[in-house]
Parts: C-alpha cells; structure tokens; sequence
C-alpha cells in the first residue's frame, strides 16, 4: 500500500488536473455555442444559394467539367483541428481521409491534400502523403477568409488542369455528442445538391437571369465554393468544440471517481497506521508490564 504522503500527493495532482478538464469544458461550451448560433444564422443564406447554383448549374453542366486533357488527381482538403483532448473526433476524421483516398486511387488517380489544422498535417505527413497546402494554428476555423482562400486554391487548379477532382473531408455536427466525418465532392458540381442540402427532394427553381447563365456561372460558381467551404468550417468548429466539451466532461467525471477512490485509499492507509500505532503502544505496555 503507498504512503500516505504519496496518496495526498496523487489526490492534489488529480485535483488540479480536474480544474483544468472543467475550465476546459465551460470554454468548449461557450464556444460551442456562439457556433452553434452562427451555424443557425448561415444555414438560410447557405440552402437559397445551393438552390439557384443548381438551378443554373442544371443547363451549364459542360461549364463545370474538368478542364480539357486534365491530369488524373484528386485534390483532397482535410479539415480537422490544431489541438487535441477532444476524443476520437481527429482520428475518425482520418479514417475517413484514408477510406477517400484509397477510393480515389482505385478510380485511378492520384492523390494530394491541402491540411486545415494541425492534427491534419501532423497524419498526412506521418502518412506520406502530398501535402500541397497548409493552414495551421488558426485562431478561429470558422472565418470566411479561409474559406476564399481555399476555395480560390481549389478553382485555380481544377480550371488549370490540375485536378480532375476536389473534396472536403469535415466533421458533419448534430449534436455535442454525435459528430460524423463525411466526405463532400466540391467540383465537378454534383447533380441534385440542392436536395442533399434541403434534405427533400424538388425540382429546380427556373430563374430568370440576365444578362445570360454562361456568364453567370463563374460567378456564382466561386460563390457556391466559397459558401459549401465556409459552411463545412462551421461544421468541423462546432464538431470540434462539442467533442471536446463531451470528451472533458468526461475526463472531470472520472477525475471525481479516482478522488474517491484514492480518498478511500487514504483512509484506509491512516486507519493502518493507526492500527499499527496502537499495537506497538500495546505490545509496549505489555512489556513493560512483564
């Protein structure tokens, strides 16, 4: 049994590590929420444009492929976070990158990836893989500045002939306790993303547009990048704060459990010695005695 110096030592240092798990918490808690509130806020804005990109993009599909003679590769933008302690959110969002990536190469082509987050760049460099751009130690995921960045990158090089394929690989919010990583195809534009979006199914609105759609599509077409990509940046920070809230309320809880067990411990080892102290006294007096 260890002393009971060692215990009271083990108690403080378990204590002290329960302080920072519970400030931890209430900081992922208040972040998840001002979040969650500009989740909220986008999502109009975000399905009314997905809807006129469709309807647009509906008769210009040939605007949209690939550029002529373009090279077999796909272009892969793995959104994960900078810090850890928030469960197995980075690591599902790496199985997910892998399981893309092996889909990609069996389609025959070949694969880069640009790393938003430090956790991202840290796998795709321990895999090997092509890191063709970086963005880590963002003091905020969540700004739309990142996401022209990205999505100017993205448009320059599938309009070059770069790639003839890009995606996001994001965690997907539903709740402080359920994030999914997926995996969402920017270009070439998918058919029929309005229902994925909407979660029904309708046919495109016809708008009227002028001066002529051939024109518009460049234009709305960096915009519905711009958005989908800021939009999954909205996702992966509310994913990212409501694991780690669930991961460090845990972490407390089971702090709480070790104090006790340890408190019980400690009590345990001072009624020893007690004993121990008593019997000594004891066996004293009895010699004394004879």
């Amino acid at each position: 049994m260890a002393s009971l110096k060692a215990i009271r030592r083990r108690i403080g240092s378990v204590r002290s590590t329960q302080q920072i798990t519970r400030a931890m918490k209430l900081i992922s808690a208040a972040r998840l929420r001002r979040v969650q509130e500009a989740l909220q806020s986008a999502r109009p804005y975000h399905e009314a444009l997905v809807r006129v990109a469709d309807s647009l993009f509906a008769t210009e599909r040939a605007a949209l492929d690939p550029a002529e003679n373009a090279k077999q590769r796909a272009l892969i933008v793995v959104i994960a976070s900078d810090r850890g302690l928030c469960g197995g959110y980075n690591a599902n969002l790496m199985r997910t990158t892998e399981e893309e990536a092996r889909r990609a190469a069996r389609d025959g082509m070949e694969v880069r990836f640009y790393a938003v987050g430090r956790k991202a760049l840290d796998h795709l460099r321990r895999a090997n893989h092509e890191v063709a751009h970086q963005r880590i130690n963002n003091p905020r995921l969540a700004t739309f500045g990142l996401a022209q960045d990205l999505a100017s990158r993205i448009l320059t090089e599938y309009r070059a002939g770069e790639v003839a394929e890009t995606g996001l690989v994001y965690s997907q919010f539903g709740s402080a306790l359920s994030q999914r990583p997926a995996y969402e195809r920017l270009l070439p534009v998918a058919e029929q993303k309005a229902d994925e979006a909407t979660g029904g199914i309708a046919a495109p609105i016809d708008y009227l547009v002028e001066p002529s759609r051939a024109k518009l599509v460049p234009v709305v077409l960096r915009g519905y990048l711009e958005d989908s990509i800021f939009h999954a940046l909205l996702e992966a920070e509310a994913s990212e704060h409501g694991a780690r809230m669930t991961a460090m309320d845990s972490a407390t809880n089971n702090a709480a459990d070790m104090i006790e067990r340890l408190t019980l411990e400690m009590n345990r080892a001072r009624q020893a010695s007690i004993t121990t102290e008593l019997m000594d006294i004891v066996g004293g007096a009895e010699a004394l005695r004879a």
